[in-house]
């Protein structure tokens, strides 16, 4: 443990503060200045002996907290990092992204506020990068076998990572331009900047896994080819298929799905050309849906220069304080204040849109909503709030539905179940020998920690079935858990 008394002499929980709205709503950026270490090992030092540490429920992958925790409050950054690694392969990601469920499970938590592991993390493995310690770590023999892993998000990453670490000879297939998955061209600068993921990319290659970007897998390679080429297949494809809006006037020029909106920003953030872009620039622009998408789409308008912004949500406002209903150590559904809200706009909670209204030129300029309420069959409307909102740009963030299905989850002819994921065993098979997936394509929709730890899994699996053996790497979890988080 740390500090035996940390977690009564520092009852205070301290965060790196974020710069200021008007500095940084004028770059891309991340939004965080840097804490000093020596605050940041005092919080670490929070950390108790709880005897059950129910962070590791909180936390899919089963990172070993307290251990990390300990050793960053003694200043030991050296095992911190091979703690760290020993279940996360990219703490980077996850200390930027991830919304820490782990936090919400602090027995700490109960009475005080939470640990700031996430921060705890996330310095670990940046005083790793900055002192040299992360290298690459190739395999000292190959195995003659090859994996074609499908998609490089951070379910892929990791897969092919650990399988490249076990002597695999892994190529890793994306359809942009550059890997990454969402994590490059979905997640703003300002959350995450690329240089992140570049250097670990980087060691990767040097770890012998191999990119071949710009391929559109079902397309460019088929699903068959790849099964004669390789002697397994890992599909981490993700949930890429959006929820639609379905109203009148969804088909007016302005209406942009956020993976319409957000790449194209994102690229032109980076310095690159983008042909024909729609931005937020002059705009009064609103955002349907309230998760870490449309927050995306809100804080990318502000730095476009949005005349305004307006977020709607259909669920009512959520309460400061965690209600009965989600008890510790789950994952509440709380107010939440993103650095993309902070940063203005408007957040409209209980509403739900009736049209989109457009110009005589077919240009949206407007959107009808109206207040609800919950009732016995949904959603009710609440008659006489009708109104309407100025509006030259929509964007629908309201989540994904699964993978996309036509291309290579055709071709290979795997199963998918009643929400259109692929089915697969407790070895992250699926219904075609050798073919295996991970991530949001299998789960559905979820967190970077899980795509993570299902990539690890997933790697287990496939070592297994092509060793013919059971597999050293390690599994952290297997598609039938479920956490007690949400």
């Amino acid at each position: 443990m740390a500090d035996p008394q940390g977690f009564l002499k520092v009852r205070e929980r301290e965060l790196p503060t974020r710069r200021p709205v008007s500095v940084r709503i004028k770059d891309w950026r991340e939004v965080y200045e840097e804490q000093s270490v020596a605050q940041l090992q005092l919080q670490a030092g929070r950390c108790m002996d709880c005897g059950i540490p129910f962070c590791h429920n909180g936390c899919p992958l089963g990172n070993l907290i307290p251990e990390w925790n300990d050793l960053a409050w003694k200043g030991d950054w050296s095992e911190a990092i091979e703690r760290l690694h020993a279940t996360n392969n990219f703490p980077e990601f996850t200390g930027r992204l991830c919304p820490a469920p782990c936090e919400t499970a602090c027995v700490l938590g109960i009475n005080q506020p939470a640990v700031t592991i996430k921060q705890v993390e996330l310095t670990t493995i940046e005083r790793a990068f900055e002192a040299g310690a992360v290298t690459p770590q190739p395999p000292e023999r190959l195995s003659g076998k090859t994996v074609a892993v499908v998609g490089s998000g951070p379910a892929g990453l990791a897969a092919a990572q650990q399988l490249t670490r076990a002597g695999h000879t892994v190529a890793v297939y994306e359809r942009a331009d550059k890997p990454g998955g969402l994590m490059r061209y979905g997640i703003p600068e300002f959350k995450m900047e690329k240089a992140v993921l570049d250097r670990r990319i980087a060691q990767m290659e040097a770890e012998g896994t191999r990119f071949r970007s710009g391929v559109n897998v079902g397309v460019e390679v088929t699903g068959e080819q790849l099964r004669s080429r390789y002697d397994a297949v890992v599909l981490a494809i993700g949930a890429t298929v959006p929820r639609d809006l379905p109203v009148p006037g969804r088909e007016l020029d302005g209406v942009l799905q956020a993976m319409q909106f957000l790449p194209p920003a994102n690229k032109v953030a980076l310095g690159e050309a983008v042909e024909g872009q729609v931005t937020a620039e002059g705009k009064d622009v609103i955002v349907i849906g309230g998760g870490d998408t449309g927050a995306d789409c809100i804080g990318t308008s502000h730095r476009q220069g949005a005349r305004s912004v307006t977020s709607l949500e259909i669920m009512p406002q959520p309460g400061e304080v965690r209600p009965a209903s989600q008890p510790w150590p789950t994952y509440p559904m709380i107010f939440r204040v993103a650095s993309a809200h902070e940063e203005g706009g408007e957040r409209l909670y209980a509403v739900s849109t009736s049209a989109i209204v457009g110009d005589e030129e077919g240009r949206v300029r407007g959107l009808q909503l109206h207040d609800v309420v919950m009732g016995e069959r949904g959603f009710e409307k609440v008659e006489g709030t009708e109104r309407e909102l100025p509006a030259q740009l929509i964007l629908l963030a309201m989540g994904f539905l699964g993978p996309q299905g036509p291309g290579v989850v055709e071709q290979l002819g795997v199963d998918l179940d009643g929400r259109s994921n692929v089915v697969r065993d407790a070895a992250y098979m699926t219904s075609v020998p050798g073919v295996f997936v991970a991530g949001d394509a299998g789960r559905g929709q979820s967190l970077i920690v899980w795509a993570i730890a299902e990539g690890r899994s997933a790697a287990n699996g496939v070592d297994a079935w092509l060793n013919g053996t059971a597999s050293a790497l390690p599994r952290p979890i297997n598609p039938t858990d479920r956490p007690l988080v949400v």
